[in-house]
């Protein structure tokens, strides 16, 4: 009870906060941003967090001067220093972009507690109890749902024409690594692509690092050459991409579309748009108000986006079906992770009726908080990083050691 009611308070909070900033102009004269990222523009993945950061730039009239970005910092304690550097430097907002980074920013901001450190993907800030340390992350598991119909409307009109390798549809699914954040983004497509092609199944072969271009590609190929029909992932190179082009395979990729380098093969991309956030943080720091602990962004907020759908490439009806899933979402009348629905069991077919997560990940992988209720897996509520890490029957590891 007690953490249903932080969340209930966190979440008046940054609508409150939303609301606010939306109707104010704050003085943002004093404000410096730095942002620290794990790798440059030519991964799809800190490139999505540049350009939200650009975006929120220009809509807020920042200058150049507030705004500093710092690429290719590792997971490692060059993320600690990166961090006190771009305190040196007068930014009184620093934000990382990695999971890896957090220890390294958790270090800076109990060092520095004038300055707010903000973090994406990470799961410590409702347990460390800094005022100045903030997690943040999006239900990007709502985006893939909705690319997952994507791929669901493409194996359907595949199997019509006759194009399936197999007796059923099988997606392959390229991931990093086997975190709750991977699981949940490859389930939630899983689930999206049942929702409309009740036979498909899917495959996961895990690459062991977020940008490996030539290990990426090796993954894919080795999917497409197990009878994959279609592939997605979630991995950061243009490795998957092109392989799927090269074999003339369908694509569904991540972060940003790839239709200009992958136009026969590409249908649509899921990706969090991260300027609602930036703008966010600026507001508050600007106002002298708290920035929520954690904070989750939805598809209501315009922080769980989709591309372009390739028509040429998608199935008929595609841009229809999605908008419809939406605005389902919107309402609230659809769940992703909707434990009553038929075929929702974990893997050798029992149903889930309850569940324990880790929420608290206080370093002893202990699960504390009961997660199933009210008929769904409430990911993301109480925490903003991904907890889902159930295996469902229907989708296969092909290897999952690391």
């Amino acid at each position: 009870m007690k953490k249903l009611v932080a969340l209930v308070l966190s979440l008046m909070l940054v609508m409150s906060c939303t609301s606010v900033f939306a109707e104010e102009t704050a003085d943002l004269s004093g404000i410096k941003l730095g942002v620290i990222l794990l790798h440059d523009e030519d991964s799809t993945y800190d490139l999505n967090f540049i350009n939200g950061v650009n975006e929120a730039k220009a809509a807020l009239g920042l200058t150049d001067e507030q705004v500093i970005m710092v690429r290719n910092i590792p997971e490692s304690n060059d993320c600690y220093e990166a961090a006190l550097d771009l305190v040196d430097e007068g930014c009184n907002i620093i934000f990382a972009n990695s999971f890896g980074h957090e220890s390294f920013m958790i270090e800076a901001a109990k060092e520095v507690p004038e300055v707010n450190f903000c973090h994406a993907t990470g799961t410590r800030a409702h347990t460390e109890g800094l005022e100045n340390y903030h997690n943040a992350f999006a239900a990007i598991y709502e985006g893939r749902y909705l690319a997952g119909i994507a791929a669901g409307m493409k194996l359907n009109e595949m199997k019509a024409a006759g194009k399936i390798k197999g007796d059923h549809p099988v997606m392959g699914y390229v991931g990093a690594f086997t975190y709750a954040e991977v699981i949940s983004g490859y389930t939630s497509f899983y689930l999206g692509a049942k929702s409309v092609c009740e036979d498909v199944t899917m495959k996961v072969q895990f690459t062991g690092s977020w940008y490996d271009e030539k290990e990426e590609k090796s993954a894919a190929e080795a999917l497409i050459n197990a009878g994959c029909d279609l592939i997605s992932q979630h991995a950061d190179s243009m490795g998957a991409p092109t392989a799927c082009e090269n074999a003339g395979v369908p694509n569904v990729s991540y972060n940003g579309s790839t239709v200009a380098s992958c136009p026969n093969t590409f249908i649509v991309s899921s990706r969090i748009n991260w300027a609602p956030y930036f703008e966010y943080i600026v507001n508050q720091v600007a106002k002298n108000e708290a920035i929520a602990t954690d904070w989750t962004g939805t598809i209501a907020t315009g922080s769980v986006v989709l591309t372009d759908v390739n028509v040429p490439a998608a199935a008929a009806g595609t841009v229809e079906a999605i908008e419809a899933a939406k605005a389902a979402f919107v309402n609230g009348e659809v769940k992703v992770f909707d434990t009553a629905k038929e075929g929702f069991m974990l893997l050798g077919g029992a149903p889930i009726t309850s569940y324990i997560a880790d929420v608290d990940d206080l370093g002893d992988y202990v699960p504390e908080t009961e997660v199933v209720f009210d008929g769904f897996f409430h990911e993301s509520e109480f925490r903003s990083a991904p907890y889902f890490d159930l295996q469902l029957d229907g989708i296969e590891l092909l290897n999952s050691m690391f």
